[in-house]
């Protein structure tokens, strides 16, 4: 289908063009449930949705029972905030535990995977996935945690550049992370917080508002770290360009890819960025609170950063003689505290299979036109003069610069109860702030989603 592996001269058009040529050619109305049926029969990647579970209708607790008919599955629109289970997640866990049952602490160095390597697995995928090279990135601890290992070594401010620029509405997280680094080294977040805000009136911000304020403030700002994907509106930043200009001023640039690994296609190498850290619960689909991620670009293999140091950063060819001085690893290796979880590397390397399989890049051509088919659908089912209430999109309308995201906010209705009617009714999605947050994960959900959820959307009684 043309629409989902476009190339060549295809590449060129639009996710809307796409989608209404497809439209004219099968003479098919865009906004049809026969539109979105067809466009799953010339999805080549419909197949990896039965990769997936699916909560059944009967399973969810806010769902009304006794407005349902039967134990379909939901429609599942929240991979932003945790993505569905791969059915290979079983069978990874079952080696882990046959091979604790059977072999103990031999389990460590045999089996079929062995504990003390069952990180291994995950990084060739990973690599591909950020756009690193060889050692540049490490599987350790949950985002929050590898933000605070990153900041103590990558966060070193003196009396002239001390301050960290972070974007408006960051998540909570991170922000308590920021703030209490900035303690921690003697100063108030008031003398060393910069945050980079939307113009009035708009809801995300423009990369050349971020350039000026480097500009204007770059030689007092030691580092600069912003999420790829912001989590409240959507906006994919442009990675690429606001770390050359922030290195241009001298300063140290780390992303918080919580939103975008797995979501949008990285080249961390290639764009010089510092240092990253990542989650992997969410379009990774590795399970809730799984085991996070580090990268540290090969400029800083070299230097002598100070770090906490466990014995994981150890090489693994003298850990185990117990030296008192470490022998530290190469790269994102030497960054490691303590060894990973089994079960969690477990239920990541499963799910990471299939990306290998697929490819990020088919992954986000069909993202884009995914996306772009709801949002066409809210703006030609729910944005009518007749409609009981609009929807205010506050993701960029650019396909370029976002994921698989749309922020919603309802114009003319209670969010709150549309929300709560949503669940009710068997939609799974996110409430923050005063926005609905959907995303229409290209993995494992289909253009039948879509239209499914808008046709709900329409059908509220409010």
């Amino acid at each position: 289908m043309k629409s989902l592996n476009c190339n060549g001269k295809d590449e060129e058009l639009t996710p809307q063009n796409i989608l209404n040529e497809q439209s004219e050619k099968w003479k098919i109305p865009l906004v049809s449930e026969a539109f979105a049926r067809k466009l799953d029969e010339n999805d080549a990647l419909h197949y990896i949705r039965d990769e997936f579970h699916f909560p059944k209708l009967t399973s969810l607790p806010k769902v009304d029972k006794s407005r349902i008919n039967s134990d379909s599955s939901c429609i599942y629109f929240c991979g932003h905030s945790l993505g569905l289970q791969s059915t290979r997640v079983r069978q990874a866990i079952d080696v882990w535990l046959n091979d604790w049952a059977d072999l103990g602490a031999h389990g460590h160095i045999h089996g079929r995977n062995p504990f003390a390597a069952c990180d291994y697995p995950c990084i060739p995928t990973l690599q591909k996935l950020l756009g690193a090279e060889d050692k540049e990135v490490g599987v350790m601890n949950q985002l929050t945690s590898n933000l605070h290992f990153m900041m103590i070594s990558f966060y070193r401010p003196t009396a002239e550049r001390f301050k960290i620029l972070y974007e408006e509405r960051s998540f909570p997280s991170d922000e308590y992370a920021f703030q209490s680094q900035i303690r921690f080294h003697g100063y108030t977040p008031e003398e060393a917080a910069i945050t980079v805000k939307p113009r009035q009136n708009e809801d995300c911000i423009r990369t050349e508002d971020i350039l000026e304020l480097l500009k204007q403030h770059g030689q007092s700002i030691a580092l600069i770290l912003l999420s790829g994907v912001q989590y409240y509106t959507g906006q994919l930043f442009d990675i690429e360009t606001i770390t050359e200009a922030a290195q241009q001023q001298g300063c140290t640039v780390g992303w918080d890819l919580a939103h975008a690994v797995g979501n949008v296609p990285l080249k961390l190498h290639d764009w010089k960025v510092d240092f990253a850290a990542f989650c992997s619960y969410k379009y990774l689909n590795s399970g809730a609170g799984c085991i996070g991620g580090i990268f540290v670009h090969s400029n800083h293999f070299d230097k002598d950063y100070p770090r906490f140091d466990g014995w994981w950063g150890n090489r693994d060819a003298t850990r185990f003689q117990m030296a008192k001085e470490i022998d530290r690893g190469v790269g994102a290796d030497g960054f490691r505290i303590s060894n990973p979880s089994i079960h969690q590397c477990a239920t990541l390397a499963a799910s990471l299979q299939i990306f290998d399989e697929v490819g990020i890049e088919q992954l986000r051509k069909k993202s884009k036109i995914l996306t772009q088919y709801l949002q066409c659908l809210i703006e030609n089912e729910i944005n009518q003069a007749a409609s009981k209430f609009k929807i205010d999109i506050l993701t960029p309308k650019d396909p370029k610069q976002r994921g698989a995201q749309l922020s919603l906010r309802i114009i003319g209705a209670d969010a709150r109860q549309i929300f709560n009617e949503l669940e009710r009714l068997g939609v799974c999605l996110d409430y923050r702030g005063d926005i609905i947050r959907v995303a229409p994960v290209p993995l494992y959900n289909s253009f039948m989603d879509a239209y499914r959820f808008v046709s709900v959307l329409k059908s509220l009684k409010l």
